[in-house]
């Protein structure tokens, strides 16, 4: 997406109105100005708290929902058949359909992680059987998962998802900020864990997308998206 200036224009009384509007909003308690923004202007590209959450939940939540629904990984395995999803490059590579399933393997240990308050790695060895060749990828992965088709992984990507948001409906602001002293790399908050479980989209995205530029029969050039 190429990057655009707006000109610059003097501030009409209209405009400045407006502006001051929105200072006064932000000024108030997120409870208040959730209820003050009752008539802004709706839709996936207008980022912020949601109702049914807490504030910075449910700001985080609509960032979520937009990496998922906005060129994200639905839109990169649009009309993709079976063969494109379990298609290898070579010996050491991943299927299109196995990092599908790897996004909804990741989701589902930070679930355990945060919303049970499990250590990680310290769930049941059923879990692990079902999830791990998925987490890790791999040989195991390449082995197990194949011959199915797109819905099969969208499927499991929905509903892991709705996990997901349901819980974040339980939760508050306080649990989402507080810390956890004894993760691996230092003490990280809930926050900082599901804006990793983001930002893995972001990037397994970009990696389908350039994988599936590279099945055979793929048209060369174009752009999966902006």
């Amino acid at each position: 997406m190429s990057s655009f200036t707006l000109p610059r224009k003097h501030p009409s009384r209209r405009s400045f109105l407006s502006g001051a509007a929105t200072l006064a909003v932000s000024a108030l308690s997120p409870a208040a100005a959730i209820a003050a923004s009752d008539k802004a202007p709706t839709g996936p590209d207008m980022l912020g708290p949601l109702p049914g959450y807490s504030p910075q939940i449910g700001t985080f939540v609509s960032q979520l929902t937009w990496m998922r629904e906005m060129n994200g990984v639905l839109h990169a395995t649009e009309k993709l058949s079976q063969n494109d999803l379990d298609y290898l490059f070579d010996k050491d590579a991943n299927s299109i359909g196995a990092l599908m399933l790897h996004l909804a393997a990741t989701e589902t240990y930070y679930q355990l992680n945060t919303f049970d308050g499990m250590a990680w790695d310290s769930w049941s060895e059923e879990i692990k059987k079902k999830w791990d060749p998925a987490m890790s990828l791999g040989d195991a992965g390449r082995a197990t998962i194949k011959g199915h088709d797109r819905e099969y992984y969208v499927g499991i990507l929905h509903e892991v998802r709705e996990k997901t948001l349901a819980e974040f409906k339980k939760k508050d602001d306080a649990w989402f900020l507080a810390a956890d002293k004894g993760w691996p790399w230092g003490p990280t908050n809930n926050l900082c864990k599901w804006f990793h479980v983001c930002e893995h989209e972001a990037h397994h995205t970009g990696q389908i997308a350039l994988l599936r530029k590279r099945l055979p029969g793929a048209k060369s050039g174009g752009s999966s998206g902006q």
